[in-house]
């Protein structure tokens, strides 16, 4: 039965709790994978999501929740965008048509959510090292679950994972590690180590590998007694040239690889592997969007994709003209840029369409490079290629460049390097939650020495910023937020724009908005209204720099106005508004002067659409004009 059809999913129906699985027969299991991903599917074409991953691991998970017991046994799930069927199946597949909706069901693990959900995750490589902590703490405390970490081989690319094998190898502790291998993360992976995994030796290939061993040793002086030892370890032999060796070196018990979507084979190995003892590694391979032809065919589309039409897989497109994103204009900019300028070199972490590098990769292969879910080495690689002259662009999303921060610090900025970071997703990026919102660069990055730190009004601004930026001889970021632009009319050779300048857009006598990035659009359409509606005069800066902020401007600004409101899409502490309060206080302009902040309180901001995000936040127009009015009559 289809729930595209409108038919309700029987098979479904019967799983109240995990423990209702092992009731189930082989017939049957099939038959509720099937109505696990028409569920998934049927889902994501309403809300968006992760589609391609979760479909990919539904036989895996109806093995793991057959053999081990999650009331008891702790499961982690990597960056947790596969876990659609596990929530399913723990007790929320009533609420999962909420999916990544406001108060509805996250769309990645949370601990808060369910008491199955053993580890908060959205971030990779995180799975091992927390599961490593779990084994630890079950042996301290005395108890005897077991502790499983689900990690995919995209997030096999990034260095905490190998720190947690590390850790965990050496303690010897009871802990499994599923290594879930589709050779993808978000796009195809990279590097040797996917190579590596990705090696598949026929028995063909390894017999004959073993005779023409045997020859040559036979004909060596106590040949026959090496040939001998090969023949007792003949598993030995063949897991010296598969991705088994890897995890050995690590002490692990190296189980695979297995049919990640053979659910019998599933079932008796992990049955096996639960009694085993110590650290031990099952290989699973998989097909990322299995059971969806769509997804299938186009993995890298559907991992993480907006509404569409469940029958074709066509996206839902919205009515009127279609806007570039802030995303599509960097893309488009920096070809530009590169065609004229063959210093400047491209770097992403695992997501060339995710950061519009897509077209960078295809026109300039040579001064393009993906180095895997690595932020960190991607900033210290950049550093490197910025000491031999060249002019790197890193691409990465706001949160994930948090992992990068000493980097940063120590090998760019420290050294004064010209590397311009190129922040997609700063601000509010919605229904991907508290994992995702890039709300904390403007506070993590304004504080460092020698770095220019913008964020554009518009699209068009952005291309001016990544022109000085190639113009700078210094370390720069720039932030942008996820969505379209204004429709702002686009330069084909953008003009660089002066280092610590802003602009004023609008004057005024009343008050004064100093806006940053996203929120200078809404100021300004609210001061607009505030003179329609009531009459006030309200004068908009739009600041256009972070660091260095424009110093003189505000200055003599602050001296005409007593009331100033400060709006960003930023936590407020230590962000934009922080930056201008502290300046009007060392040059002795906040006696008699009423400064009013807008922007991220301090605490995570849940899922939900952007518009009603920052609704609830008061940093939209009729928030500004909320505050401004309240400002002007306190």
């Amino acid at each position: 039965m289809s729930l595209l059809d409108g038919h309700p999913l029987t098979m479904l129906a019967r799983v109240e709790k995990p423990s209702d699985l092992a009731k189930l027969s082989t017939e049957e299991l099939a038959h509720l994978a099937k109505d696990v991903r028409e569920l998934i599917i049927a889902t994501v074409s309403e809300n968006g999501g992760h589609l391609a991953p979760s479909l990919g691991v539904v036989e895996l998970t109806l093995a793991l929740l057959s053999v081990f017991d999650p009331s008891r046994d702790k499961i982690v799930w990597d960056v947790g965008h596969q876990a659609y069927a596990y929530k399913i199946l723990t007790g929320r597949r009533d609420t999962f048509h909420t999916l990544r909706t406001l108060g509805g069901v996250s769309g990645f693990p949370r601990m808060a959510e369910s008491p199955y959900d053993h580890f908060g995750t959205g971030h990779s490589s995180t799975s091992i090292s927390a599961a490593s902590g779990m084994a630890m703490a079950r042996d301290v405390l005395g108890a005897s679950n077991k502790v499983l970490a689900v990690i995919g081989d995209g997030s096999m690319t990034a260095g905490l994972a190998y720190e947690g094998l590390n850790q965990a190898g050496g303690d010897e502790r009871d802990l499994v590690v599923v290594l879930n291998d589709n050779k993808m993360s978000i796009s195809k992976n990279v590097g040797a180590l996917s190579l590596f995994l990705s090696r598949k030796l026929s028995n063909r290939w390894v017999q004959r590998a073993k005779k023409e061993f045997e020859s040559m040793a036979r004909l060596m002086p106590f040949g026959q007694e090496m040939v001998e030892i090969v023949k007792r370890g003949e598993e030995s032999f063949k897991g010296f040239f598969t991705p088994g060796m890897l995890f050995e070196a690590f002490h692990f018990n190296y189980v695979g690889p297995i049919d990640g979507h053979d659910l019998p084979k599933l079932t008796s190995v992990f049955k096996e592997v639960r009694d085993m003892k110590g650290p031990v590694l099952v290989h699973v391979l998989t097909q990322k969007g299995r059971g969806y032809s769509p997804a299938e065919k186009n993995p890298t589309y559907f991992h993480g994709v907006g509404s569409f039409e469940p029958e074709t897989g066509e996206a839902i497109k919205n009515a009127g003209v279609k806007l570039p994103s802030y995303t599509d204009v960097f893309g488009d900019t920096l070809c530009k840029l590169a065609a004229k300028d063959p210093r400047i070199v491209a770097i992403t972490a695992a997501m060339p369409e995710g950061t519009g590098l897509s077209c960078f990769s295809r026109l300039f292969p040579e001064r393009f490079v993906d180095v895997g879910i690595c932020e960190q080495h991607a900033v210290t690689f950049a550093a490197g290629l910025a000491t031999q002259g060249l002019k790197p662009v890193v691409a990465i999303y706001s949160t994930f460049l948090q992992r990068s921060y000493d980097q940063i610090v120590h090998d760019v900025c420290l050294q004064n390097l010209p590397v311009t970071l190129c922040l997609d997703r700063g601000g509010l990026v919605g229904e991907d939650g508290a994992t995702h919102h890039g709300v904390f660069d403007l506070s993590f990055l304004r504080h460092i020495p020698n770095l220019v730190l913008m964020a554009p009004k518009d699209e068009a601004e952005l291309q001016r910023m990544l022109a000085t930026a190639m113009a700078h001889d210094g370390p720069v970021a720039i932030r942008y937020l996820r969505g379209v632009g204004i429709g702002a009319e686009l330069a084909c050779d953008p003009e660089p724009l002066p280092v610590g300048q802003g602009e004023l857009l609008r004057d005024g006598k009343d008050a004064l908005i100093v806006a940053i990035g996203s929120r200078v659009l809404p100021a300004l359409q609210a001061a607009v209204e505030l003179e329609a509606e009531s009459g006030l005069s309200v004068a908009v800066y739009n600041a256009r720099f972070v660091k260095p902020l424009p110093a003189e401007d505000l200055v003599s600004l602050a001296g005409r106005f007593s009331r100033v409101l400060t709006v960003e899409e930023n936590a407020l502490q230590g962000g934009f508004g922080s930056a201008v309060v502290e300046l009007l206080s060392d040059e002795g302009k906040l006696a008699g002067t009423a400064v009013r902040r807008l922007g991220i309180p301090d605490h995570f901001v849940e899922h939900g659409p952007q518009k009603i995000l920052r609704e609830m936040l008061g940093i939209h127009k009729q928030g500004i004009k909320d505050a401004a009015k309240d400002l002007i009559s306190s």
